[in-house]
Order: structure tokens, then C-alpha cells, then sequence
């Protein structure tokens, strides 16, 4: 995780300028963040988690800071790091590889090879080669496509599709489609999401 300062404001039904801050951290860290942030801007901040917290405790969400031209430190994933035309990425993407990741696509549900795969080691972008996913959180949940119930800290990206049901996910480093990203379906795994990747999209490096 780095180091980044974020000062750009967005426009969401809140009476007053807003910063959104992303946070994944333990409680503890966060309580003592705002604090940190509360005693140097002089402002009141307040957590809005996104979702629930996972059994080691550690959760995703949003600082809500009224603000006005304040610049905050936040420890976060960098992210978009990877930038490449099009062209550029059909020229290192094979034609399905460029439809999922670049243009959104999705594959045949039971057709990816990584499906009923479980062997131990970490699931990188297969566009980009960051690491997303750890073996040890991947679970079979009988939907034809490989199934997570968590990323890497800061790898994933979380978007509200147009249609403003189903939540994409995306390589934080490229922005490769990864897939979706589903909660409260009832799986017993600590977050109760289950993150809907397609496998080509992924390409798995085995445990040394």
C-alpha cells in the first residue's frame, strides 16, 4: 500500500462539498485515522462502510469529510497505474482476452479453466500480471465461474453498473474487467460476497 493524497471532491446528494475517502483497514486504524483527521482539519468526520467486515476484521468503505480545499494523506492502493490504447492492448491480448477485459465481456459459465480449479497460489491479471485474489479465498459456489469471497487489499475496483443493480469489479492497477461482485447470496464464507470472475481475465501463479 502507498501513500497518495487525494483532494478531488465529487458531487453526491450531501448538503455540502464533499471528500470521499476509500479505507480498507481494522477498526482500531480507522478510529484512529479520523481522529488524526479530525484534530489536524478541525472537522468532523464520519465512516461509511460499504460492506460488511470480514472475520479478521478488516473492512471497505468511504471517509465523509466536508471540505473545503483540504489535502488529507490516505494509505491506499494506487491505482490505474497500467495505461495503454487499445491498440496497444490488442497487440498484447489474444481477441477474447481484449473483449472481456477491455470491452466488458463475459464467458460462457462453466467454459473457464480456472472454474473448478483449487490449487494453492495467487490469481494475477491476465492483463497486467497484478495480484488479485489469493487461493485461499476462492470457494465453489456452482455458479459456472470461478468464485472469491475477497480480493487483495487494494487490487479490486468497485463500480455500480448503469443499470444500478450489479457492482463491477475491476483491476485496480489496468482497469481490466474482472467480473462482478455479489453479496448477501447466503454462502458461508467470513464476508458473504462472492466476487463472479471470469477466468480468463485471471491467470494463476502457483505456490513456491
Amino acid at each position: 500500500m502507498s501513500i497518495i493524497q487525494l483532494t478531488r471532491t465529487f458531487a453526491f446528494p450531501f448538503p455540502h462539498k464533499t471528500l470521499l475517502v476509500p479505507f480498507r483497514a481494522s477498526s482500531k486504524a480507522v478510529s484512529r485515522h479520523l481522529t488524526l483527521i479530525h484534530n489536524r482539519a478541525h472537522l468532523k468526520a464520519t465512516a461509511l462502510p460499504l460492506i460488511s467486515s470480514t472475520e479478521a476484521g478488516i473492512g471497505l468503505g468511504f471517509y465523509y469529510l466536508p471540505c473545503r480545499n483540504i489535502r488529507i494523506g490516505v494509505a491506499m492502493a494506487s491505482t490505474d497505474s497500467v495505461h495503454k490504447s487499445d491498440d496497444e492492448w490488442r497487440a498484447v491480448l489474444s481477441p477474447e482476452q481484449f473483449r472481456i477485459l477491455r470491452l466488458k465481456g463475459t464467458e460462457y459459465p462453466g467454459t473457464g479453466k480456472y472454474d473448478k480449479f483449487f490449487e494453492e497460489g495467487i490469481y494475477e491479471c491476465s492483463g497486467c500480471g497484478t495480484p488479485l485474489y489469493k487461493s485461499t479465498t476462492k470457494f465453489n459456489s456452482g455458479c459456472g465461474w470461478p468464485a472469491f469471497y475477497e480480493g487483495l487489499p487494494g487490487a479490486i475496483n468497485r463500480t455500480v453498473d448503469a443499470d444500478g443493480v450489479r457492482v463491477e469489479i475491476t483491476c485496480a492497477a489496468c482497469g481490466g474487467h474482472l467480473g462482478h461482485v455479489f453479496k448477501g447470496e447466503g454462502f458461508k464464507t467470513p464476508t458473504d460476497e462472492r466476487h463472479c470472475v471470469n477466468s480468463i481475465s485471471i491467470k494463476f501463479s502457483p505456490a513456491s
